[in-house]
């Protein structure tokens, strides 16, 4: 490990990519406990996401508001941002490093 703080965003768009999301998410936690992820999800992946919970990495989920606002739904005890393109751009501002899933 390194002295420097690993923070990774993933961004997921799709079903399959929210499932590679995941799956990611949970094996750099494996490998690097102290590392801080975070999974941004819209488009197609906001559904997903809504349709099939997954109680270890939701509370990793930044669900887009845009997306939900279009779909007419909600995401009770999720964490939903103004827009996931604004999320994920604030974080790569503030040094986190972004991979697409």
């Amino acid at each position: 490990m390194t002295g420097t703080p690993l923070r990774l965003v993933i961004h997921a768009p799709t079903a399959a990519s929210l499932e590679r999301a995941r799956r990611n998410a949970l094996n750099l936690r494996k490998a690097r406990p102290d590392a801080a992820v975070r999974i941004v999800v819209n488009a197609e992946a906001v559904a997903a996401a809504l349709d099939r919970p997954d109680a270890e990495t939701d509370p990793l989920l930044r669900v887009c508001g845009n997306t939900l606002a279009k779909l007419g739904r909600e995401a009770e005890g999720l964490t939903v941002v103004p827009a996931a393109v604004l999320d994920i751009a604030e974080a790569q501002a503030d040094g986190w490093s972004y991979m697409r899933a």
